[in-house]
């Protein structure tokens, strides 16, 4: 058994039944007493929760007016297909060098670049040194797709992660995950000190193309994130995607791996329902994580179809949104609700009309607000009936920004209670909500005798101070307690932060300082 953060026991076998969004351990049996040490506090589920008559509400993130933010416009971008996104990828803030850092594809499976910006909003092509004049980084010498399926070293961008890892040696700060398209193969796992000349690349066991990597920082794990496919029927040529996960401490040395080391882990379920344009069964095409505050949070790209010949045939995109996924454990995630954070427009001449992807990192934190980058693709009726490399539905492609409230995945909303479950923490100072409306809080001992109550917020802060009149929030440390919110409007998160005003949670893709 693993003790985690936050008082959850993992059990050594914990990855021997898939992770159900339907049947989380932690939520079914919550630890006695939770530790909230780390970072804000968010009702992302019931975990914290004791009772409530608040009723939850899921938000969905606003795509920004002037998207897309990156679109192909160089020689190398509209090469064969124009395209430039991430595709998971990565957009991270770089907190050392105070900049924002993308990695992208450019041209539908031609190259990998690098771009950088002061805003996030306004994207430059550095020269970076690779090949003269452009942004290009693993470079390659001509292009022959052929190469795809017989070479495996033969390598192009179908799917790629790029992490930044500040807890490692500076010759390692960056993380890369790279795959060919095409079958079943193994990828390529590298590092980097700068994110642009990477080394000594590793082969990973086979996997199917969408595979993509993540960082579990509250428990130091390097995640493999495993497009698997399973027959379904007795042909075993009719695959429905799954997720497999396999985790390391070392990310290098657990590139290598057997099948006792991988486990099955995602699937969609029967709350997952079809697109009513489409119709079709939907299946889970790729999983971007990220640890963020006190939580790893997801995003579960859902395929809602056609499938790829319906595509071939009419030059359009399919369709993919994204759902948000969170997990205390790092194993098992919950999706208390199965509609999109981010959907496909689905119209003719939209720039994101499907296949609607996330980005490695997942999110950005800037100040009151998250930054979701995310990709789209427009497609194009004009080339249809032609191979999957160079077919209209993998036209187009471009990378949009879509923004949240920050903690503002879920609130509870109403006028009423919301009391926690048992509670402890260390080295904390004061208490803070993210809200709207009036809140104030109750804090009761572990006897069930309210202690303390709370001057009351009314406004609109992601981080309200809640001042007592003599009581010391620091006698708190090392205590039980609950807290017991008496709101009338929106309660998002709560957290209580150390003498330098800190949560001490995790990061998720940088904060923008």
């Amino acid at each position: 058994m693993e003790k985690l953060y936050n008082n959850i026991m993992l059990p050594d076998d914990f990855a021997c039944e898939m992770s159900s969004p339907q049947n989380v351990p932690y939520l079914k049996t919550p630890p006695e007493v939770i530790n909230i040490t780390v970072g804000r506090q968010l009702f992302v589920d019931d975990f914290l929760v004791e009772e409530t008559d608040l009723v939850p509400e899921y938000h969905k993130a606003v795509k920004y007016a002037g998207n897309p933010v990156l679109k192909a416009e160089t020689e190398w971008e509209i090469a064969q297909s124009p395209v430039a996104c991430p595709k998971s990828g990565g957009v991270w803030y770089d907190e050392e060098e105070h900049i924002f850092k993308m990695w992208y594809e450019a041209g539908w499976l031609r190259n990998m670049c690098y771009a950088t910006s002061k805003d996030g909003i306004h994207w430059e092509r550095p020269n970076v040194g690779e090949k003269p004049g452009t942004n290009l980084i693993l470079t390659y010498d001509g292009y022959e797709p052929s190469k795809f399926f017989v070479d495996e070293t033969y390598l192009r961008p179908d799917s790629t992660t790029v992490f930044i890892d500040y807890e490692c040696d500076r010759s390692e700060r960056y993380k890369l995950f790279l795959r060919n398209p095409g079958g079943k193969r193994p990828g390529y796992a590298a590092v980097s000190s700068d994110g642009i000349h990477f080394r000594d690349f590793r082969p990973t066991g086979s996997v199917y193309d969408r595979t993509t990597i993540f960082y579990n920082p509250f428990r130091k794990k390097w995640v493999y994130s495993i497009r698997e496919g399973v027959p379904t029927d007795e042909t075993g040529k009719n695959l429905v995607r799954v997720r497999d996960y396999r985790e390391c401490d070392n990310y290098l040395d657990g590139a290598s791996w057997t099948g006792a080391d991988v486990h099955r882990w995602l699937t969609t379920d029967e709350l997952d329902k079809p697109n009513p344009y489409v119709g079709i069964t939907p299946e889970l095409y790729n999983v971007d994580c990220v640890g963020y505050e006190s939580i790893m949070l997801g995003m579960f790209q859902i395929f809602y179809g056609p499938q790829n010949k319906a595509c071939e045939e009419t030059g359009a995109p399919k369709i993919t949104e994204l759902i948000p996924m969170y997990s205390r454990d790092g194993f098992n995630f919950s999706r208390p609700s199965r509609d999109s954070i981010i959907n496909a427009s689905m119209y003719k001449g939209s720039w994101d009309r499907g296949y609607v992807q996330s980005v490695g990192g997942v999110t950005i934190i800037n100040g009151d607000e998250l930054l979701i980058y995310y990709v789209g693709f427009g497609g194009d009726e004009n080339f249809t009936h032609q191979s999957w490399i160079t077919n209209g539905m993998y036209k187009n492609g471009a990378t949009g920004l879509a923004k949240l409230r920050r903690d503002g995945f879920v609130s509870m909303n109403g006028h009423g209670t919301l009391l926690t479950r048992k509670m402890t923490m260390s080295g904390k100072k004061e208490l803070y909500v993210n809200a709207v409306g009036k809140v104030r809080a109750e804090i009761i001992d572990n006897n069930g005798k309210t202690v303390a109550v709370s001057h009351a917020f009314d406004g609109d802060s992601t981080k309200a101070r809640l001042g007592f009149d003599d009581f010391v929030v620091s006698s708190l440390n090392g205590q039980v307690f609950r807290l017991k919110f008496c709101v009338e409007g929106k309660l998002y998160a709560f957290g209580f932060a150390d003498e330098n005003g800190e949560f001490g949670g995790a990061r998720a893709a940088g904060v923008v300082k």
